[in-house]
C-alpha cells in the first residue's frame, strides 16, 4: 500500500524531508559510544504555549528543532504573540490576559500536542473568530472529546468540514467553566488541553475523568509545567478529579529535559548489538513515562548504568523472550520494543496499547504489514501483537507511514539485516529531525537518496 507523506506537515528544520529514502546498512559491531539527545517534545510545546499566555517574558532553553515545535511557534506567532529564537534558546513575550482582536488563520501541522494544548487558550483570549487548521493526518485524529468540555465550559466551536476533526472555527464566546467529565482512555493531551485552559475560566473548573487515564504521567508533567507558571491544579489521590482556579499565568525562565523517547531508540541499539550505550544528559527524575523502558530492556537481559544525567545500556549476547509486556504507560516506545523481538530467544506479546491506532498512523496495523514484509511471524491483537523470533528479509523497502515512530523503529531492525530502505525518511522530523546523522554518530551508515 503505497502512503503519500503530507509535505506541507514538514517545516524548514527538516533538512532530512529532501530525500525520498534512506537505507539502513547492517552494523556488525558491538555498539559503543555516547550522545546528547535532543530537548523533549513533551515540555517544549506545552512550555511554548504556556509561556505565550503568560504575563511577561519567558527564556526556554533546550527546545526542540522539530517539525511540530516549528509550527506551533509560528501559530503562535500569527495570533500576535512576539518570539525570538536562537538556536534552541527561544524568548517569547507573554501576552498575559490581553484580547486578541484580529482574526487569523493558524496552521498547526501534525503535532498533536499543539492540536489538543492551543484551542482552549486561544478561545478564551479571542474577542474575533480563529480559524485553526491541521495536517492532513491530524485532520482525521479525533478531537471531539476535547471541543465536547470546552464547549460545555462556554467556547463555542465551529467544525469547518467533518464534525469532531480539524479544520475549526473557534469563535468569540464567555469562557464561563465549570464542572466537566471526559474519558481519559483515548489520549492524555484531551485532560492536558482542558487543563491548560481551565485557568482563565470565569469561574474556575472541575475536571472529572473516567476510565482512568493513558499514560497519565504525562498529565502530570502538564500540571508539574503550569506550576512554573505560577497555576496550581488541585487533583485527589485517584488522579480522575482536577480543579483549577482562575488564575494567570506568570513568566518563567527554565531550560528544558531531554527527550526520553528519543534516548529510548538509542538504549536498543545497545540492546540489539551488545556494546554500551551512552545517553549523556537524561534526567533521571523525569516524568516522561518512557523512561521506564529501561525496566524493560533489563528484563530482555540488558544492563543498565546511571550516575547523575548518565545513563548507560550494554546490552547482552542474547535478547530474552517468552513473556507478555504491557506498554499502556509507554505507548509511544511499543515500536520500539516491537523492532527487538525477532531478534530475541523466544515470543514476546505486547498488549494495552489500542490507543495508537489513532495516532500518526495506525501503529498496530502498521507494524504488522512491515514486520509481515519483512518474513516475520506475526500476530495482530486489537491491543497489540504476539511476535516471533526470526531472521528479518534484507533488502526490503518498507513505508514509514508518515509516523516518525516507525521510521525510527524500523531503522532499529536495519542496524541488524544487510541491508533496508525506509521510504519517506523525513517522517521523524516530527520529533527528531537528525535521527540519522545520529545514528550516524555510532558509525552506522546510512545511505540517502534524493
Amino acid at each position: 500500500m503505497a502512503h503519500v507523506p503530507d509535505l506541507e506537515a514538514r517545516s524548514p528544520w527538516s533538512e532530512i524531508s529532501q530525500y525520498k529514502a534512506v537505507t539502513i546498512h547492517q552494523h556488525k559491531e558491538p555498539m559503543n559510544g555516547s550522545i546528547t539527545i535532543p530537548g523533549s517534545k513533551s515540555f517544549t510545546n506545552r512550555a511554548l504555549i504556556l509561556a505565550a499566555f503568560a504575563e511577561g517574558t519567558s527564556r526556554l532553553d533546550g527546545v526542540l528543532r522539530s517539525d511540530d515545535s516549528y509550527f506551533c511557534l509560528e501559530a503562535l506567532k500569527s495570533i500576535g504573540v512576539a518570539i525570538e529564537i536562537d538556536g534552541e534558546s527561544v524568548v517569547v513575550h507573554g501576552i498575559g490576559g490581553q484580547r486578541l482582536n484580529q482574526s487569523a488563520e493558524l496552521y498547526i501541522g501534525a503535532a498533536g500536542t499543539t492540536a489538543r494544548f492551543l484551542p482552549g487558550l486561544l478561545s478564551a483570549h479571542t474577542d474575533v473568530p480563529q480559524t485553526v487548521r491541521a495536517s492532513r493526518r491530524m485532520s482525521e485524529r479525533p478531537v471531539k472529546p476535547l471541543f465536547d468540555v470546552l464547549e460545555q465550559w462556554g467556547q463555542a466551536v465551529t467544525y469547518e468540514q467533518t464534525p469532531g476533526v480539524y479544520p475549526v472555527k473557534l469563535e468569540a464566546a464567555e469562557f464561563l467553566g465549570g464542572e466537566g467529565t471526559i474519558s481519559g482512555k483515548q489520549s492524555s493531551q484531551f485532560i492536558s488541553g482542558l487543563l491548560m485552559a481551565a485557568p482563565a475560566a470565569k469561574n474556575g473548573v472541575v475536571l472529572n475523568v473516567t476510565d482512568g487515564i493513558v499514560q497519565h504521567a504525562y498529565v502530570k508533567i502538564t500540571i508539574d509545567i503550569m506550576k512554573e507558571h505560577g497555576v496550581n491544579v488541585t487533583y485527589n489521590d485517584d488522579f480522575n478529579r482536577f480543579e483549577v482556579a482562575p488564575q494567570v499565568y506568570q513568566p518563567k525562565d527554565y531550560s528544558l529535559e531531554a527527550d526520553a523517547s528519543t534516548a529510548c531508540y538509542f538504549f536498543a541499539l545497545a540492546a540489539l548489538h551488545g556494546g554500551t550505550v551512552e545517553v549523556t544528559n537524561m534526567n533521571l527524575d523525569t516524568n516522561q513515562p518512557d523512561i521506564g523502558v529501561l525496566e524493560i530492556l533489563e528484563t530482555f537481559g540488558c544492563t543498565v548504568e546511571t550516575s547523575g544525567s548518565t545513563v548507560k545500556v550494554t546490552g547482552p549476547e542474547q535478547l530474552k523472550g517468552g513473556r507478555t509486556i504491557s506498554m499502556k504507560e509507554m505507548s509511544d516506545q511499543a515500536l520500539t520494543i516491537a523492532a527487538l523481538v525477532p531478534f530475541c530467544d523466544g515470543p514476546i506479546t505486547i498488549t494495552d496499547v489500542e490507543h495508537i491506532r489513532h495516532h500518526e498512523s495506525d501503529r498496530i496495523q502498521a507494524m504488522t504489514e512491515s514486520l509481515t514484509q519483512l518474513g516475520i511471524d506475526i500476530t495482530e491483537h486489537q491491543d497489540g501483537w504476539t511476535i516471533h523470533p526470526g531472521q528479518p528479509k534484507a533488502g526490503e523497502s518498507l513505508s514509514s507511514y508518515d509516523d516518525h515512530r516507525i521510521a525510527m523503529s524500523l531503522a532499529l531492525i536495519g542496524t541488524k539485516i544487510e541491508q533496508l530502505t525506509i521510504e519517506d525518511p523525513g517522517s521523524v522530523s516530527k520529533t527528531c529531525p537528525t535521527f540519522f546523522d545520529m545514528l550516524e554518530q555510532f558509525n552506522v551508515r546510512v545511505s540517502r537518496k534524493a
